[in-house]
């Protein structure tokens, strides 16, 4: 079987297999190579993340789960532990100390049961306020937005920094997405979910991401001859090889 890479988040992992989505993305980048694995759970936390983990990736902790480990994870949480506890969506909000515990409770969990399976973090994406207030969730009565950038930048650096305890790689979504010229709008549809634009530089980021872990087309076989390999004359001699 191919080997797999998981993608574990909130909604933006959700929705990343839509038309133009990082995730889809990332299955056809690798459709030869790579099963691209979505679990995505829209509106969660790290705090309900922590205690849906044996769920979403069963089996024993002693790496008897799955005949191969994935060849790695992709954990990206944040944006709704971000939301600010006195706002429309403070039931999502999680306290930035517990936020950072939770990440290393997961981080800890991936480790024990693969070995060997790479853990990327990524950290929320930047928050355009305007575009949230414009496109509310819920009722707003307040008319705030239940989310800021500044919050968010907050968790990002949280996130930076378990993953740099933790000797983890980590893409910093929310200080590379606003190095672009009007990033609120080319990145952001609704002030927290991504554009097509935004779709494309978080693919990006993960695919560079994985080729510095050693995980790139270059790296990784074919599970079946490339027509490039079948010999006209004799086609069924590649697959005997």
């Amino acid at each position: 079987m191919r080997p797999k890479v998981y993608l574990f988040g909130d909604s933006i992992t959700e929705e990343s297999f839509g038309d133009g989505g990082w995730g889809a993305s990332l299955a056809r980048h690798f459709s030869r190579t790579v099963d691209v694995v979505v679990r995505g759970y829209s509106g969660y936390n790290t705090r309900w993340a922590v205690k849906v983990l044996e769920r979403v990736f069963p089996g024993c902790q002693d790496g008897c789960g799955e005949a191969a480990p994935p060849l790695a994870v992709t954990v990206f949480f944040g944006a709704n532990d971000a939301c600010l506890p006195d706002r429309c969506s403070g039931f999502q909000h999680v306290p930035l100390e517990e936020y950072k515990h939770n990440l290393r409770s997961i981080v800890s969990f991936l480790k024990k049961q693969w070995p060997t399976t790479r853990i990327i973090l990524i950290t929320p994406p930047p928050i355009d306020e305007e575009g949230r207030l414009e496109f509310p969730y819920i009722e707003n009565p307040l008319n705030q937005p239940e989310r800021t950038n500044e919050a968010a930048g907050a968790f990002a650096k949280a996130c930076v920094s378990v993953a740099r305890e933790s000797g983890l790689p980590v893409i910093d979504l929310w200080t590379k997405m606003q190095q672009f010229p009007d990033w609120q709008k080319a990145n952001l549809r609704d002030g927290l979910h991504l554009t097509p634009r935004g779709n494309r530089r978080v693919f990006e980021e993960v695919v560079a991401k994985l080729r510095d872990e050693g995980l790139s087309l270059e790296s990784l076989p074919v599970d079946l001859p490339l027509i490039s390999d079948i010999d006209p004359n004799d086609p069924l001699k590649a697959f005997h090889q």
